[in-house]
């Protein structure tokens, strides 16, 4: 591969018009190649420009070169392959592909740039697959990719209403073909210095712009989609829940603490008045226990719901802990103790209304570590258990901060 002579006029007519994309085209590798179906295609940080590029017209191909630009700038293929590391076989490039183009069309066509026709954009995309109806900006600031692909990919509709289903139909009618390859992306850690050097480019580049008053800098208040810090859900769920089950020492009045016996020497030895007595600490011999409340009658995904249990069964399996499944709409419908180390889909009888107090109640009866309740939390939250409390939810965007407990959102 050579160096992409095919871009050379659409980035040097995009340098002279937005400084925003001027900046970060800089950080791009630019290159010709004659592979791909795609006039241009996005591999990494690097930007392939087939033949095809060539025979666009010249608003086409700075708007198609400016598409490329954010592919990578966005981090778009890092982001995809995170996802497949997360999702195994059940990730679709395809879908997540879609999601991204749709976010960089509607972008690029609020700044003033021409995509090659036809081709897909974000509210078509929503209104599709949803029957949701927005504005552009209103759009842009909902919505980032990964969030937008979980919305597509859970849900447990019929074919005919399932949104991934329409959304690959709305595709289809566009002619929509991946210009993204992640193949040769490695997933990247939140904190990676990479990573972070990326999101510091796109953020000067945005302010550039917008101090500039032209180009893609001034939509920087709406948009989402920017790369930013992540903790899938899975890690979250780890990290609360293991440090709920784990034994903590007690104070035991069965025995003295080491302190006690000191001083107690230390009297003797003084001929003085025996000192008062202080407890010593003993570990906590009972089993722990997690309660996982799971809400039959809400829009859980089949998948998501199978990702989830399966975390859960792994934490009490690493932890020893008890793992009692109760699955709940109005009332807890079935309560079974799990085997950690042969986990099983619970029963999920679809349907009914939602009622917490039921399920709360009998899981506080338990004496659990923490109270695990997977639901959408549309309905009105039960007492406190006095137990701690783990609401996840599949989007918590769309839900009211609960008044006890924690919340964490099966989105991320």
């Amino acid at each position: 591969m050579t160096h992409a002579t095919r871009a050379t006029a659409a980035l040097q007519a995009l340098a002279e018009a937005d400084p925003a994309l001027a900046a970060l085209s800089l950080w791009c590798h630019h290159r010709n190649t004659d592979h791909g179906n795609t006039p241009a295609w996005t591999g990494g940080a690097t930007i392939h420009y087939t033949p095809r590029f060539a025979t666009l017209p010249p608003d086409q191909q700075q708007g198609l070169a400016a598409h490329q630009i954010l592919h990578a700038a966005f981090r778009h293929a890092q982001r995809a392959q995170a996802l497949r590391a997360r999702l195994g076989d059940s990730f679709d490039e395809h879908l997540f592909a879609l999601a991204c183009d749709a976010i960089l069309n509607q972008m690029l066509g609020l700044a003033g740039y021409t995509q090659p026709r036809p081709h897909v954009l974000l509210t078509e995309l929503l209104e599709a697959s949803f029957g949701d109806k927005t504005d552009p900006q209103t759009a842009l600031g909902a919505n980032d990719a990964e969030a937008l692909y979980t919305r597509l990919t859970q849900s447990n509709r019929g074919p005919g209403q399932d949104p991934a289903v329409r959304a690959r139909t709305y595709a289809k009618a566009r002619d929509f073909e991946p210009d993204l390859d992640s193949t040769t992306a490695a997933p990247e850690a939140a904190g990676s210095p990479e990573a972070a050097d990326w999101r510091q480019h796109l953020t000067r580049a945005l302010e550039a712009g917008r101090a500039a008053g032209r180009g893609l800098g001034l939509l920087q208040p709406f948009l989402a989609d920017q790369p930013k810090p992540r903790t899938p859900w899975e890690t979250l769920l780890r990290g609360i829940v293991t440090k709920a089950v784990t034994p903590r020492p007690r104070l035991s009045h069965a025995r003295p603490g080491r302190h006690w016996l000191a001083l107690d020497a230390a009297a003797r030895a003084a001929q003085a008045p025996d000192p008062a007595f202080l407890p010593g600490l003993t570990r906590d011999a009972r089993i722990p226990r997690i309660a996982l409340c799971l809400d039959a009658s809400s829009s859980i995904p089949d998948a998501l719901l199978s990702r989830f249990q399966a975390q859960i069964a792994s934490i009490g399996k690493r932890t020893g802990a008890e793992l009692h499944v109760l699955v709940f709409d109005e009332q807890v419908r079935c309560h079974d103790i799990a085997d950690p180390a042969r986990p099983r889909r619970p029963d999920m009888p679809r349907g009914g209304g939602t009622c917490y107090r039921d399920v709360t109640a009998k899981a506080a009866a338990l004496d659990p570590s923490i109270i695990v309740v997977l639901t959408d939390l549309d309905a009105p939250l039960p007492p406190n258990p006095k137990r701690p409390v783990l609401w996840a939810v599949p989007d918590a965007s769309r839900v009211a901060l609960p008044r006890f407990g924690s919340l964490i959102s099966l989105a991320d």
